[in-house]
């Protein structure tokens, strides 16, 4: 009887791009179902004088967005994701493993710094591809956004505020997608190592590591999220200050001032809410395609 052969087990000549082609699938999958959520978390935290704008909980902020502008506008700069998560994800989940292989992470017993260093490097990659991408989906989703459209939205940005526009972020990013890359794939592995010793295809266990894992690394990493929203909607502020900041430190300087500490965990519950399942769907995803993909 022929050997089984394990599923994680990569191809000698197709593993990168089953990887690759997997994580592509993965992402979008990720993305497009949590979007409305993620709208609600990007609205909670900007800062804005109007009383319209500033809500109470995700429940709150559902009711009115749904009531008052319709329940399409918590879809507003979707297409953005979707441009630029499939892409973004294929990079990712690529570095992902090939740096995971390089560093021994595919070897028995716990790996604790390959899974880490295969995290943080596939984040670095994919951030860069997808940071234009995040910028618009987010100038998208504030209150009263003015575009409709991607390629506006991108040209008016580009035009108003240069190409720094698309990457003042970045560094924020990475230090929020390092942490978080590394602290979500390092409980994935360990939870789902755990969880599934004999390494056979398991959805509930994709599922449970995925979300345990992304739940985890979204509450560790909000503060920096808050100041990354702060960099990547400046342009839409009316605040002289918000509109002026110029960095990391500058916006974590800026949310202590007008919120005190209680600034740094805004939209802490939709961030949750949104990468716990995204995170479960997206390694049930990725896992789903990887062995249907290395089964045809």
């Amino acid at each position: 009887m022929a050997e089984e052969v394990d599923y994680e087990a990569l191809p000698p000549n197709a593993g990168t791009m089953v990887n690759m082609l997997a994580g592509a699938l993965a992402g979008i999958s990720e993305h497009a179902v949590m979007y409305p959520v993620d709208s609600i978390k990007t609205r909670m935290q900007v800062f804005s004088a109007s009383p319209a704008a500033v809500y109470s909980g995700v429940g709150n902020a559902f009711t009115r967005i749904a009531s008052t502008e319709g329940i399409r506008a918590l879809w507003r700069g979707v297409s953005s994701v979707v441009l630029g998560a499939g892409p973004a994800h294929a990079v990712h989940f690529g570095t992902l493993e090939a740096v995971k292989e390089l560093a021994g992470g595919n070897r028995g017993g716990p790996q604790w710094l390959a899974t880490s260093l295969a995290g943080a490097s596939a984040t670095i990659a994919a951030d860069a591809l997808m940071n234009p991408f995040d910028v618009i989906k987010q100038r998208m989703q504030v209150h009263k956004s003015e575009f409709r459209s991607v390629l506006t939205c991108a040209r008016v940005v580009f035009r108003n505020e240069g190409l720094s526009a698309f990457y003042v972020s970045y560094p924020t990013t990475l230090a929020i997608s390092i942490p978080f890359n590394a602290i979500q794939f390092t409980v994935y592995e360990q939870v789902k190592r755990v969880m599934n010793p004999r390494h056979e295809y398991s959805p509930s266990t994709h599922i449970v590591a995925g979300g345990v894992a992304g739940a985890f690394a979204a509450a560790v990493t909000t503060p920096l999220d808050v100041a990354k929203t702060i960099l990547q909607t400046r342009g839409t502020s009316h605040d002289p200050e918000i509109r002026n900041v110029r960095g990391m430190m500058d916006a974590l300087r800026v949310i202590w001032a007008k919120d005190g500490l209680k600034g740094y965990g805004r939209g802490l519950t939709p961030r949750v809410l949104t990468i716990m399942p995204s995170s479960a769907l997206c390694w049930l995803s990725y896992e789903f395609f990887k062995a249907a993909i290395r089964t045809d």
